[in-house]
C-alpha cells in the first residue's frame, strides 16, 4: 500500500520506517528542508535504539523516501498520516493543532482518488471532525474518509512498541477506511496483536486516557515514596507487593523525581483543558499534573538537604539529563527543575549525558558539561544520580568515592543498594527507602 507520513519528527519517522518493514511503501514527508536533506544523507535527527538501520534497509530497499514536496506524495497515496507535533499551547495549555489543521488543508489540495486520512498525531476529541470539515469545505467532492490512529509509542523501545503493540486503536465508522487500515496493519496479524475498533471520537479520548492513567500510577508511588521515608518504609517493596496484583500491574511503579517527556506533561495538560470546556472536570488529572509540578524541583530541594542544607559554592555533578534512558529528548525532563533549584541556591554543576548534553546546552545556562561520568564527579561535593542510563548502573564505587570531594550520592532513580552504599563510605540518600 502507499502511504505518506506528513511529519518527519519522533512520531513519524518511526511510523514510517516501521511501515515501510513491513512492505508498503512509504513517504515521508517535512517542510524543514535541513531535516529532509540530512535523512537522504543518512543522518537521523532523533536518537532512537535501531532507528538508524531501519530506515537505511528501507531507504536501500526502496520503499522508503523523504520529501518536502507534499502534493506529489500525498497525490500517490491511498493513505495519508498526520504526524506533526501538537505542543501545549502558550497562555492556555490547550494543545496547538494548528500544524495538523494546516495539513489537512495541503492534503485537501493534492489528494486525489479515495485518501484515507490518517491522524497519528495526539489530538484532542473533536479534532478528527474538523479535520474532515476542513477538507469538505476545501474539496466539497473529494472521496475521502478521516481516522484516527492513536500511537502509544514508548522513547526508547518505538521499534518494538510499534512491531509489538499491546493493541491498534483504530477510530472510524467507515467500512472502507476500515478495510484500508487492516489492510496496512495486516502484518501484524500474525503476532496477534488486537485491532479494537471504535468511533473516531472514542480513539482520540482513548490516547490521552492511556497517559493521564499512566502518569497517575507514576505521581501515585511518588507520593507513596514520600510516605515511606517518613513512617520507614520502603518504596520499592512496596511498589513489589501491590504490581503483582493483575488489577494493578508492576509497570509504572518505579519512584523518582516525576515524570517528563514529550508526551505525559502535554497530554495530561490537554485532557484538562478539553474537560474543563466540556464541564466534566477530571479532578485526579489536575492533580496529578500539579503534584508531578510541584515534585520536580522538591527533588533539587532533596539534594541540598543532603549536603547539610546549603549546596552555595558547591559544585554538584548531575549524572542524566535526558528524562529517560534511550533517548536525546530534554522535553520536560525532571534535570532541567533540578538543576535550576541547585544553582539557585548557588551551586555550581557539571553536567553528562550520553545522549542529551547537545539539547540540555540550550535550555540550561551555566552548566559545565563532561566526557564521561567519572569526569563528572571528579572532586564535587555531590553526586545526583537523574537519569538512570546502563552506564551509570554499575559504577565503579572506590574510584567514585575517589574521585569526589565529598562522598555524598542523592539517587533518584534507586538504582543502587543502600547497604553497599553505605559499607563503601558514601552519604547516600533515595527516594522512598526511609
Amino acid at each position: 500500500m502507499r502511504i505518506a507520513m506528513i511529519g518527519s519528527g519522533y512520531v513519524g519517522l518511526v511510523s514510517g520506517a516501521c511501515f515501510a518493514d513491513f512492505g508498503h511503501e512509504v513517504c515521508c514527508v517535512d517542510k524543514d528542508p535541513r531535516k529532509i536533506e540530512a535523512l537522504h544523507r543518512g543522518e537521523i535527527p532523533i536518537f532512537e535504539p535501531g532507528l538508524d538501520d531501519l530506515v537505511a534497509n528501507n531507504v536501500r530497499e526502496g520503499r522508503l523516501t523523504f520529501t518536502t514536496t507534499l502534493t506529489e506524495a500525498v497525490k500517490a497515496a491511498e493513505a495519508v498520516f498526520i504526524a506533526v507535533g501538537t505542543p501545549s499551547r502558550r497562555g492556555d495549555g490547550h494543545a496547538d493543532l494548528s500544524y495538523v489543521y494546516q495539513a489537512a488543508r495541503d492534503i485537501a489540495a493534492a489528494m486525489s482518488g479515495y485518501t484515507v486520512v490518517v491522524t497519528k498525531s495526539t489530538v484532542p476529541v473533536g479534532t478528527g471532525d474538523e479535520v474532515e470539515r476542513i477538507i469538505r469545505e476545501a474539496r466539497p467532492d473529494a472521496d475521502f474518509a478521516v481516522v484516527s490512529n492513536p500511537e502509544f509509542l514508548r522513547e526508547g523501545a518505538a521499534i518494538a512498541d510499534f512491531k509489538r503493540p499491546d493493541r491498534i486503536v483504530i477510530g472510524t465508522d467507515e467500512p472502507r477506511a476500515q478495510e484500508v487500515m487492516n489492510e496496512i496493519y495486516r502484518p501484524l496479524y500474525l503476532n496477534q496483536a488486537p485491532v479494537l475498533a471504535m468511533s473516531r471520537r472514542t480513539a482520540e479520548l482513548t490516547k490521552y486516557a492511556a497517559n493521564a492513567f499512566l502518569a497517575t500510577k507514576i505521581t501515585f508511588i511518588n507520593e507513596i515514596a514520600d510516605l515511606c521515608e517518613q513512617v520507614g518504609a520502603n518504596v520499592q517493596d512496596v511498589a513489589r507487593g501491590i504490581g503483582l496484583d493483575n488489577r494493578i500491574g508492576a509497570k509504572f511503579l518505579n519512584a523518582g523525581p516525576g515524570y517528563g517527556g514529550s508526551c505525559f506533561p502535554k497530554d495530561t495538560l490537554a485532557l484538562i483543558k478539553t474537560a474543563q470546556d466540556y464541564e466534566a472536570p477530571v479532578r485526579i488529572v489536575e492533580t496529578v499534573a500539579a503534584v508531578n509540578s510541584q515534585r520536580k524541583r522538591a527533588m533539587g530541594r532533596k539534594v541540598i538537604a543532603a549536603c547539610g542544607g546549603s549546596v552555595r559554592g558547591k559544585t554538584i555533578a548531575v549524572l542524566g539529563l535526558t528524562f529517560k534512558p534511550n533517548t536525546d529528548d530534554m522535553r520536560d525532563a525532571p534535570s532541567l527543575d533540578v538543576i535550576t533549584a541547585l544553582q539557585d541556591a548557588g551551586a555550581r554543576v557539571r553536567a553528562y549525558d550520553p545522549e542529551g548534553m547537545e539539547a540540555a546546552k540550550a535550555l540550561l545556562t551555566d552548566v559545565d558539561y563532561a566526557t564521561d561520568a567519572y569526569d563528572c564527579v571528579r572532586g564535587a561535593d555531590a553526586l545526583v544520580l537523574v537519569t538512570e542510563w546502563n552506564m551509570f548502573r554499575a559504577l565503579d564505587l572506590k574510584r567514585l568515592k575517589a574521585a569526589l570531594a565529598a562522598p555524598v550520592v542523592v539517587d533518584l532513580r534507586n538504582v543502587y543498594r543502600p547497604e553497599e552504599m553505605e559499607r563503601n563510605g558514601f552519604t547516600y540518600v533515595s527516594v522512598g527507602r526511609g
